[in-house]
This record gives C-alpha cells, sequence and structure tokens, in this order.
C-alpha cells in the first residue's frame, strides 16, 4: 500500500519559505531526491530551453512527490514555449521528438540521452464536457496552475529548485489534507474521473478516515452521474490505487453514501459489510484489488457485470470468480496438519498455473494470516507416477490409466505428498 504522505522535520529543514507577490507561495527546494533528476539528458533540454528564453518547470505530482521526500516514478514538465516553437527548436539541436498523439493539447516528448521527456505548453481549458478539453495556449503559470485538480498537485518547481504554489498546495501536504483547486463542484465537472482522484489521492495523503469537507462531499455526490461517460479502463485504473491505498474501507463505503456505486460498475446492493471485515482482517497483507471489491459480490454475475463496465483483465475477471465461488467452501481443515491441506489439494487439483496465487488472495480475505504464510513457503510438489509407469505394468487402456492415476493421487494427498513413484506403485499391485 501507498505510506502516507508527510513532511519530516528533516525534509523541511532542506526547505526554505518565502512569501512572493499575488497568491504566490515560493520556496528553495534541495534534496537529494530533487538533486538525483539531473541527469545528462535533463541537463541538455534545460540547455535547449534556457538558450531559447523559455521557462521550464517540474509540474504537477512530481513536485508533490519531491516535497514529501519521494524520487518520483513519473516527471512530467511545464514550459511557456508553444508546441511548434517546441519542435523547431529540437529540430535546431538534433533532438529526436516520438508520439504526436498529445500536441493538440500542447505535449511534445522528446528523447534526449536515450531518455524520454514529456513537455506540456501551458494551457487554459476553454471548454470542457466532462471527459475532453479544448485548450488554449498561455504563458501564466498560475492560469495553468487554475485548471488543475487539487492543490497539491498544482504546484511547480524551477529547475533551480524554487517551488511556486499558487494554491495553497505545499500546506494542504503539510496538514494532510486534500483540496480541489478553487471550488469542487467546477472543478469535478471538468472532468468527472476527478472523483476518483479525490478518493485516490486522500487515501496517500489524509492520516485519518472521514475528515472530508462537507462541501466537497456534496459536490462529489450532485455530480456523481458523470461518471457514466467515463471509459471503464480510465475508472479502474483510478480505482484500482485507491484500493491498494490507505483508508479503502472508508472510501468504498463512501461510494455507495454518495451513491457512485452504480456508475462505476459496483453492485447496487454490494455487501458493504462484508467488505469492511475483509479490510479489516486483510489489513497488512496487500490484497489485490479484486480482492478487496470480491467481498461486495453476492454472486458471480457481479463479477460479470464489473467486466463489462470496466473492461478488467482476464486474471482480474478469473481471480474475482473465483472468490467469490470458492470463499465460503475452500475454508481451513480441523485436521491435525493445522488446516493447510484443503488449499494444498486444491492448488495440487486445480493443475493451473495460477491456482496458488488465487488461494493466496483467498487467505487473506479469510484473514487466515498464519496459512497464508504457510502457503507462500509451499512449494507445489509434482506427482510422480505417469501413464508410462502404468503401461509398464500392463495397464494399457486410456480409461483404467486415467482411474488409476486419481486413485494413486488421492492415495498421494492423503500422505501429504510424501509417498514417491515406486511406493505408489506398489499399492496397484497390492490392490
Amino acid at each position: 500500500m501507498w505510506g502516507r504522505i508527510f513532511l519530516s522535520p528533516k525534509l523541511l529543514s532542506r526547505i526554505h519559505l518565502t512569501w512572493s507577490h499575488r497568491h504566490l507561495f515560493t520556496m528553495q527546494l534541495k534534496t537529494k531526491e530533487f538533486e538525483s533528476l539531473f541527469t545528462d539528458g535533463l541537463k541538455s533540454l534545460a540547455d535547449i530551453f534556457e538558450k531559447h528564453r523559455f521557462e521550464l518547470r517540474i509540474a504537477g505530482g512530481a513536485v508533490r512527490d519531491l516535497l514529501s521526500g519521494q524520487r518520483p516514478e513519473d516527471v512530467d514538465f511545464a514550459t511557456t514555449a508553444t508546441p511548434e516553437e517546441m519542435k523547431r527548436m529540437f529540430q535546431a539541436a538534433g533532438i529526436r521528438m516520438i508520439n504526436n498523439k498529445g500536441e493538440k493539447h500542447g505535449t511534445i516528448t522528446a528523447r534526449v540521452h536515450n531518455e524520454n521527456f514529456e513537455v506540456t505548453t501551458l494551457r487554459v481549458d476553454v471548454q470542457t464536457d466532462g471527459r475532453h478539453a479544448e485548450v488554449e495556449f498561455t504563458t501564466d503559470w498560475q492560469k495553468d496552475a487554475e485548471r488543475r485538480d487539487l492543490t497539491i498537485n498544482s504546484m511547480f518547481l524551477g529547475l533551480d529548485g524554487t517551488v511556486y504554489d499558487y494554491f495553497q498546495g505545499y500546506e494542504d501536504l503539510q496538514n494532510r489534507k486534500v483540496r480541489f483547486v478553487g471550488s469542487a463542484a467546477p472543478r469535478i465537472q471538468e472532468d468527472y474521473l476527478r472523483i476518483l482522484r479525490y478518493f485516490r489521492f486522500y487515501g496517500r495523503v489524509a492520516s485519518e478516515p472521514d475528515q472530508h469537507d462537507p462541501d466537497t462531499l456534496e459536490a462529489i455526490q450532485e455530480n456523481a452521474s458523470g461518471l457514466a461517460a467515463i471509459s471503464g479502463e480510465r475508472i479502474w485504473v483510478e480505482l484500482k490505487k485507491m484500493l491498494v491505498g490507505n483508508h479503502a474501507a472508508h472510501l468504498l463505503e463512501l461510494v455507495y453514501e454518495l451513491g457512485l456505486a452504480q456508475y462505476i460498475g459496483l453492485p447496487a446492493e454490494g455487501n458493504v459489510e462484508e467488505m469492511k471485515q475483509v479490510c479489516q482482517k486483510a489489513y497488512g497483507t496487500s490484497p489485490k484489488p479484486v480482492t478487496v471489491l470480491a467481498a461486495l459480490f453476492r454472486s458471480p454475475d457481479d463479477v460479470e457485470r464489473l467486466d463489462l463496465r470496466l473492461k478488467i483483465s482476464r486474471e482480474e475477471k478469473t481471480l474475482g470468480l473465483f472468490l467469490v465461488r470458492r470463499r465460503r467452501d475452500l475454508v481451513k481443515g480441523q485436521d491435525e496438519h493445522g488446516g493447510l491441506k484443503p488449499f494444498t489439494d486444491f492448488v495440487i487439483d486445480s493443475r493451473e498455473l495460477d491456482a496458488q496465487s488465487k488461494v493466496l488472495e483467498l487467505l487473506k480475505y479469510q484473514g487466515e494470516v498464519k496459512l497464508l504464510a504457510e502457503l507462500k513457503r509451499w512449494s507445489i510438489p509434482r506427482f510422480p507416477v505417469s501413464g508410462h509407469d502404468l503401461r509398464r505394468l500392463g495397464i494399457t487402456t486410456g480409461k483404467e490409466i486415467g482411474t488409476t492415476l486419481q486413485e494413486l493421487r488421492d492415495i498421494w494427498k492423503k500422505s501429504r505428498y510424501q509417498l514417491g513413484k515406486e511406493e505408489l506403485l506398489s499399492t496397484i499391485s497390492r490392490s
């Protein structure tokens, strides 16, 4: 799960704060995580923009991560240069450009020293339909910040270490608070997926559940139906991240309380109480997103409907169906071996490559932490007898070979997979 974002005293000692004009709040960031970004590629990119006198800054989530003491996985850049100006600069410098799909929204991807750098022109959204936006380019950094979703994602970072914060994103990060830029309703109506992004970042940033601004929740509830027009693939990306973050049970319960479930593929009458119990029992075991959602489902049909709406992967769908079908009957045994045998027998009998990983998720669902650790250590034994071995003993018909192999497999399972080939074959001569 994502760790909670917070600013340590050590990190704070390396940040120097100042107030500036307008609503701008600036600070200087000098950390090893920030300095580690300066590869040969970034240095060359910065030189090109400086030579042509265009500003280049790190934007959005990467700034948030750096302020949290984390090295960002992805770094996006913003600039005052237009796409045409960037193309002329890069062509003059002999820089290859790739993936021109984002150009109409101002994004150019440059390949510098075997690294890809995604650079986007500052812009404002002049018209939106809740999914897509028509943009207009600008050189005003605050206007670009205004169009972003959350305050903690609206900051910029100059390559000299200056952080530019127009909407108290730094203060919100310190206070572990998740707020929309400006009023929640218009930000949501620009892109309804921001509802789920709010939940996802709440799980990353907030220290406690249920510390939401009431006006924000009201705006989410009033705009819930907008999610119906968002593609299932985009919803699933955000929902998965929310489910592996903190406060997953609280946020899923909120999804139901605010009337979002029906628009994002979840069953209208989901079993919220079981979901909360599963989240509690599975705490610390890192259950997969589908494992958490399966607790909401009352029948395999709920899994089918989820797949129809969100286009989940085949692996995710088969896991969901397995959990819903087997969560009640594949349970800890009452034998002298401590209860793992039903699960290992299932893995052996299924002969599917992913059977063990499915059972591991089932044990997380059931809260069987001890058995989970045992099954992780367990290696699937190989059944030592083959049809060729039986033919050597004179058993030749396909039906007889199949029946005998199954009988031997049952004997082998009862021995907890300890009997070898000769010991198993010897049982045939005695029968």
